[in-house]
Order: C-alpha cells, then structure tokens, then sequence
C-alpha cells in the first residue's frame, strides 16, 4: 500500500507512469508497506502464466526473500528508480523516506533490493547515475543502503505514520528493538532471495 498522500502521474513517453507526493513527506515516514492484500505469485505460479503475462507480471513486480514475486493492488506498483531516490526498502517490511519528499516530487525508489534477475537500463539521468541496475547490486550496495536506512529509521516516532498500522506485529516488535538499541537493526540484507534456501523451504 501506497502513502495515502501521493498520486499517479505521467512522468514522459519513454518511462510511463510515476507516483508523486501531493503533501510534504517527512524523512522517516513510511511510504510503502506490503499489506495483506498484495498479490503474492510464487516462482512455480509464475511459470504457469503464458508469456504475455510473465511480462507484465516482471514489469510491475518486485521479487521478495523467498522468490515471490509481489504486485501491488493499488498503484505503489508504478514508484520509478533512481539512483537518487528519496525512498528505499527496509528489511521491516516497508519503504521509508530517506530525506523529506517536497509536495509535487516524484517518489522514487532503489531498484538494486528487489533480487533482479538481469541488467535494467536506467533514465534516472542524475549525476550519480549506475546507468544499470543489475542483480548484483545487492551484494554490492547493501550496506551503504543499511547506513542510508538507519539514519531516516531513528525518526519513525518523530513523523506521521498513516502506514504503520497496517505493519506486521513482528516487525513493529523488531522496530522498537531496533529504536530502544540500535545494534537491534534488522539489515535490509535479509530481503536478498537466497535461491538455495528457498528450494528447501518449497520440498
């Protein structure tokens, strides 16, 4: 689910659809969580679809631990990368502001944490741009995404949250850890699909 205080706009022909703020958005919100209601297609569930919909499914989904693939039901499905984003993933289940998002920005996320599995060719055209996102960014990236998440993650008491609510207990339980001791962080490294894993989760 998507922060209620965004929108769905057309960014240019060549990237499509964007999701943008429509009121200031604090560093430390959440932006996006996964709810109950997020379509959930397993890796033998997606090998049933025909073509057509694989390709759909790829573009407008991103691949979780166990090598699901999750479709949002509203339009969180279309928050485009950036090498420069101003949200990010959290091994807690949601997205967070990692800097205050002014109203009428695009929200903007990284593609690195979502367990790719080939190169994308990025539009993002800042200057700290990767020009691909390519799957072993997460191996790469994560703990400077960690450092980036920790930062914003200490504020969560300090903003608005209209998503909380809808955040598993575990992970709230996990959160008020990490907020009582910081050593209690949860790394965004356990959302990485371990493909080994998985299989054994599956026999």
């Amino acid at each position: 689910m998507i922060h209620p205080h965004t929108t769905i706009k057309t960014v240019n022909e060549t990237v499509g659809y964007g999701v943008f703020a429509t009121q200031d958005i604090p560093e430390g919100t959440i932006v996006y969580v996964k709810d109950s209601m997020e379509l959930e297609i397993s890796p033998l569930e997606f090998l049933t679809h025909q073509k057509e919909i694989q390709e759909v499914i790829e573009k407008y989904s991103y691949m979780d631990q166990r090598g699901y693939r999750i479709v949002s039901w509203d339009f969180a499905k279309y928050v485009n990368h950036c090498c420069n984003y101003n949200t990010i993933s959290t091994g807690y289940g949601f997205e967070i502001a990692v800097r205050d998002i002014k109203a009428g920005e695009q929200i903007t996320d990284e593609y690195g944490i979502f367990n790719l599995e080939y190169e994308i060719e990025l539009e993002c055209a800042h200057s700290n741009c990767r020009q691909k996102v390519k799957p072993k960014d997460f191996d790469t990236y994560y703990q400077q995404w960690d450092d980036v998440i920790k930062k914003s993650l200490i504020r969560l008491n300090e903003v608005e949250q209209p998503l909380l609510v809808f955040v598993d207990e575990n992970s709230k339980n996990e959160l008020n850890a990490f907020l009582s001791d910081p050593n209690q962080y949860q790394s965004v490294y356990r959302l990485r699909y371990q493909k080994d894993i998985a299989k054994l989760g599956e026999e």
